[in-house]
């Protein structure tokens, strides 16, 4: 079985998670919307990344709508006491499987209640707040008035701790004006690198550092020089790209997701690949490339 804990070990909030988790999304239908076609093989998922000693999981209620939360609740409620739930607001979805910006008060105040019941939970851990920017990328702009609705859901007891989605550096700032955020969570993997300064900056304060898309998202990565390095050590592309990001920092957490054991597997086994410094050096031609 392979050893998730060879990855190591990062600080989210007040509890210590193994820095390779798993991202609840592919469990939803298609584009992320409406029930999976087998409920049984999507828990089983969950079940075996938490028994692979995944104690990290990425979820929010607008996954299905609400489908994700239901699956994490039927596969492991009662939750192990090192499982870590994060999930995130910000949005909901249209009855075309839009993602509809919800930022309001209220809209956030609905969201972290629907997050509440469908968990099962009296609390959650951590909540992020997702600004939907340009879809995929940050856009500056304030988030005070909704961090802010946040922060007051911690102070009632609903919320343990707090993070960001979908951010610059600026608003990072902004947020830790108002209450500690204890993770980002943004896009960022071999290929796209915009954040490598933000990331350096949030390790410097021991802030987690979470890429979504490590893998590409909805565009898995391609590259021959991924191809040709991975071929070398006897693994697939998509466990080097996530070894590499293992490699990039000591803060960033990884939460790669999907609906397939086999894939599954597949990515906890990059905690247990070893890259040179050619290999590396290889590697960081890529974004370098991609950057120009």
């Amino acid at each position: 079985m392979t050893d998730t804990t060879a990855a190591g070990a990062f600080m989210l909030g007040d509890r210590t998670v193994n820095r390779l988790g798993y991202g609840a999304m592919q469990l939803a239908g298609p584009g992320v919307f409406g029930p999976p076609k087998d409920r049984g093989a999507a828990r089983a998922v969950l079940r075996a990344a938490v028994a692979s000693g995944v104690n990290h999981i990425d979820t929010s209620d607008y996954y299905g709508p609400h489908i994700t939360n239901q699956l994490i609740r039927e596969a492991l409620h009662p939750y192990p006491d090192d499982v870590v739930i994060v999930t995130k607001v910000g949005a909901i979805r249209g009855e075309d499987a839009s993602w509809i910006p919800a930022m309001t008060s209220a809209d956030l105040v609905g969201a972290v209640h629907d997050n509440l019941r469908n968990l099962g939970v009296d609390v959650l851990h951590v909540v992020n707040l997702r600004v939907m920017g340009r879809v995929h990328e940050p856009s500056e702009g304030s988030i005070e008035a909704p961090f802010a609705a946040l922060a007051e859901l911690q102070r009632q007891g609903l919320i343990r701790h707090l993070g960001l989605s979908n951010v610059t550096s600026a608003q990072v700032g902004q947020a830790r004006r108002i209450a500690e955020v204890v993770c980002v969570q943004n896009l960022y993997n071999l290929v796209h690198r915009a954040d490598d300064a933000l990331i350096d900056e949030l390790a410097g304060v021991g802030v987690a550092y979470v890429p979504f898309f490590p893998l590409g998202g909805f565009t898995p990565l391609q590259s021959s020089t991924l191809t040709e390095v991975a071929g070398e050590l006897g693994a697939t592309p998509m466990q080097v790209a996530l070894a590499w990001l293992l490699h990039r920092a000591r803060n960033i957490l990884l939460i790669p997701g999907t609906s397939s054991l086999g894939h599954l597997h597949e990515n906890l086994g990059a905690a247990e690949i070893k890259l040179s410094n050619d290999a590396l050096a290889r590697l960081e031609v890529i974004g370098e490339r991609t950057a120009q």
